[in-house]
């Protein structure tokens, strides 16, 4: 899952950083990738009858949630994202792919779904998501944007005291960690 990122916290919120710091839905294949790693299939389920069609109608989703959250984000008069806002309505009102319960291997239950997942359903479930998301006013409340220099990785902070920084201590964390090393060691270095 080549530079796919599970951490925001939501799935809709890892649709939105898969465009960061590249286009990462230019084709089907990693397309597949995200949508089973996401956990919108189980793993495993055969994705062979998406087609180029997919790829567009995600990032097209991807472009109104995104505008959605970092409207919310930035505060901003909320009538500037209204076709946006009814775009993701639109998608949400689809049903999501159908899960059942079947047994495994070892006989315990496992998730499976009932047929193939179809576009429409997929992008269902990633709107529900939003809706949900943007609706809920203590998960929206903990909605913040990486800190981390020209990162705009936006998560759902559940962090004891809600004082996460940024998406990923181990990326954007790590890298401001280093750079005031830098700037301790440059300073001594002057002074």
């Amino acid at each position: 899952m080549d530079g796919l990122r599970f951490d925001a916290g939501r799935v809709c919120l890892d649709l939105l950083a898969t465009a960061h710091p590249c286009e990462r839905l230019d084709a089907v294949g990693p397309l597949g990738a995200w949508i089973r790693g996401c956990g919108l299939v189980p793993p495993g389920t055969p994705l062979a009858h998406a087609d180029a069609s997919w790829p567009p109608a995600f990032r097209e989703l991807r472009r109104d949630v995104g505008r959605l959250v970092h409207g919310w984000l930035a505060r901003s008069d909320a009538g500037v994202y209204d076709l946006a806002l009814a775009r993701v309505n639109d998608v949400a009102r689809g049903a999501p792919p159908t899960p059942r319960a079947v047994r495994g291997e070892d006989g315990a239950l496992v998730r499976a779904l009932d047929g193939p997942p179809e576009c429409a359903a997929l992008l269902a479930a990633v709107a529900r998501d939003a809706v949900e998301l943007l609706t809920d006013p203590v998960v929206r409340a903990g909605l913040r944007q990486c800190a981390g220099d020209n990162c705009p990785i936006v998560y759902v902070d559940t962090s004891r005291g809600r004082r996460r920084r940024w998406c990923s201590s181990e990326v954007c964390g790590n890298r401001e960690r280093v750079a005031r090393h830098r700037r301790r060691v440059a300073a001594l270095a002057r002074g």
